[in-house]
Parts: C-alpha cells; structure tokens; sequence
C-alpha cells in the first residue's frame, strides 16, 4: 500500500485541523476538512459548515475555482460519501472535477458508507492513499460521537463535574454552587454548545432548577442543545425552568412504564418529548433511553449529574469519556456526594481504566480529561 509523503502528511494535518470548525454545527454527520493542493501550493481548503451544507469537498473544490484538477491531490480527514443523503455524493463531484489523487486520514464506519465512496474511486481510476499512525488517530478521535452512532446507534457520552480536592461534588445537603471557578463553567458553556444533548437525573432537577442551555457572550449565535432529564416517575415540576422554556428549547423527560400517564401527558401538553424506557433494571432502561435518543439523530450527550444517574451510567458502561474540574476546595463529611455512585465493582482488576489522561489549569481549577473508550 503506498505510503503518505511528508507533503501529504502536512496537508492532512491542515484538512483535520480545520475539520474542527464545523463542531456544533453539523451534527448528525461527522467533522470533515479538505484541501487540494499541487505541488506548487494549495489551490483551495473546506470544511462541513453545516447540517445540510455543502460538504469540506464541495467546499474545496469551490474554493478552488476553474483551475484544472488533473494533477491534484485531494486530502480529505474522512473517506469521501459515495451516498445520497442531504447532499449529492462527494465521489461525483470528485470525479467531474478530474482528480486523481485522494489522500484520507480515517474510514467512514457507517453501514451506507464504510469503504464505498473509496471503492467507486479506484474503479474510476483515482489513485488513493489511506494515513495511518498519528494523523489517522487523531482524525478518528475528532469523530468519536459520530463513530459511535453509526456502529452502536447510541450516542457518545462525555461525562463531566466538578470536584473538591476530596473527592467530592456535593456537601451532604446537596449544595454544589459554585465548586468549579467563573473560567470552568464558560468553558462547559461551550461543551454544551457542542453537544447534541445535555442530561441531568431528576434529583439535579429538582435540586437546582437549571435552565440546561448554552450562556455564552459572543455576538455569534449559539447552538442550543436538547435538555435531556431522566425522570422515572415524572417528577418534573410544570413551573420548573426546563419545562416553562420546552417550546422554545427542546427538552426530553426519560420516564419508565411506571410514570404516571396523567403527570406524562401534562408534561406533553406543555411542550415537552416523553420517551418511556424499557428495561427490567436501570442500566437496561438506559441503554433503552440512548437507542432511542439516537434514533432520533442525538450523536452525543454531556452528562452533567447527579451522582445516582452518573452510577447507572457508568454500570451501564455508557461513559465514553470524563472531564473533571479539581477545584482547590475541601468539604470533608461522611454523607457529602461522590461524583458517581451506582454498584460500581468489586475488585480494582474489574476497574474501568482511562486510555488517555490529559491535565490543564483553567482558572483556579485543574480539569482532568480521560478517555475512557475509542470508537
């Protein structure tokens, strides 16, 4: 198989890093960046902008113009869409363009997708170049929730808190306003702008009333995410902020058969999506409530607590990846809250074990970023 040159592998890394733009925007379909470059320079570079946009190939096959296209290179972060789907298949628009060379950084694990659009190249002629080693991890862990969607039908979950250098996330009477600093919360402002969904357990509801949106002061517009709360019982109070604003940000109650159907059908009434979850226990009732998220297009979900609803996550193994805010503050008390609870194990050999640990200052915290799975 023929190898990436240093150029390639230079013009890669430039298609993946400006991948990255589109995150918030397109989902659900993937980050992707192109550039098309010759050997005296780059003629033209995209990205996907936008759910429904032009994809980062037609992107750079714009930027491009007139130019003809016979001697170069297409580099590509994903393998090009062979598909109709909101937009015309990418392999068609390279093919009339007459390149003859693509450079991909990672596949497409999609059932539609997967090793098509780089199949119908070949036969056409298209000399293709498949990276590997670095620049192929770093455009698979750039797609982690759209990877995880198309092979699982589930969501990716990043779950996130903050917590006291003792271990802890609430005191014993609940109160957790404010363990992280100012600088923490902007920037999980800008994680929820990114995510698909955010979720809460019903005794964060309750507890704290949140609004679950994305605050942010940039004059640019801010996507807002789904506001996603697991409610057993249909707890949810009508007068709380998640369901007073549900016509105007969406918001799902995940509820199971045993919700009362008069307390589901007023919160119905006043805008918001029920969705039952079935299952003889909670990890089974969740995994029922993220196959059905997903099916609805929901690629991921930022986790936002309690303790209780974290536990069944994490017994379900749904936790993808964790960022914890380590805030230099002390609570102590045997009954204050553990950032995760649920069964947990019972031997450190039975131990979920991070695949990638990363630390940075933020304010006057240390967040913790671990990669608890790769898709």
């Amino acid at each position: 198989m023929t190898q990436p040159t240093d150029t390639d592998r230079r013009h890669l890394a430039r298609a993946i890093e400006i991948a990255q733009q589109g995150r918030g925007w397109v989902s659900p379909n993937p980050l992707v960046g192109a550039v098309i470059a010759t050997a005296d320079g780059v003629l033209g570079e995209g990205y996907h902008r936008l759910l429904g946009g032009p994809h980062a190939e037609v992107e750079a096959l714009d930027a491009a113009g007139d130019r003809p296209l016979d001697a170069a290179t297409l580099y590509v972060s994903l393998e090009p869409c062979a598909h109709q789907g909101r937009t015309p298949p990418c392999t068609d628009a390279i093919s009339r363009a007459g390149i003859r060379r693509v450079v991909v950084a990672s596949d497409d694990p999609s059932e539609h997708a997967s090793g098509r659009g780089l199949g119908i190249l070949r036969d056409e002629g298209v000399e293709i170049v498949i990276a590997d080693g670095e620049l192929a991890d770093r455009a698979r862990l750039l797609n982690q929730p759209f990877r995880k969607h198309a092979r699982t039908g589930r969501p990716w979950v990043l779950c996130k808190f903050a917590m006291t250098l003792d271990g802890k996330v609430a005191t014993s009477s609940g109160d957790s306003k404010w363990i992280s600093s100012k600088a923490s919360r902007t920037l999980s402002h800008h994680w929820r702008a990114q995510s698909d969904a955010i979720a809460v357990g019903i005794g964060t509801a309750l507890s704290d009333d949140p609004l679950l949106t994305a605050r942010l002061d940039t004059p640019m517009p801010v996507r807002q995410p789904r506001r996603v709360v697991f409610d057993s019982l249909a707890r949810l109070p009508l007068t709380s902020q998640l369901v007073s604003n549900a016509r105007r940000h969406p918001l799902t109650v995940i509820v199971s058969r045993a919700a009362p159907r008069a307390q589901t059908e007023s919160l119905e009434a006043h805008g918001a999506d029920v969705v039952v979850a079935t299952g003889a226990n909670e990890p089974e009732r969740l995994r029922s409530a993220l196959e059905q998220l997903g099916a609805d297009g929901i690629t991921s979900v930022m986790l936002e607590g309690g303790p209780h609803l974290s536990g069944v996550f994490f017994d379900a193994g749904e936790i993808d990846e964790m960022r914890l805010f380590l805030a230099p503050v002390i609570l102590g008390g045997r009954t204050a809250r553990d950032p995760i609870e649920g069964e947990g194990v019972e031997q450190i050999s039975a131990a979920a074990r991070a695949l990638t640990l990363e630390c940075e200052r933020v304010g006057d915290d240390l967040l913790v970023s671990a990669r608890i799975k790769e898709w």
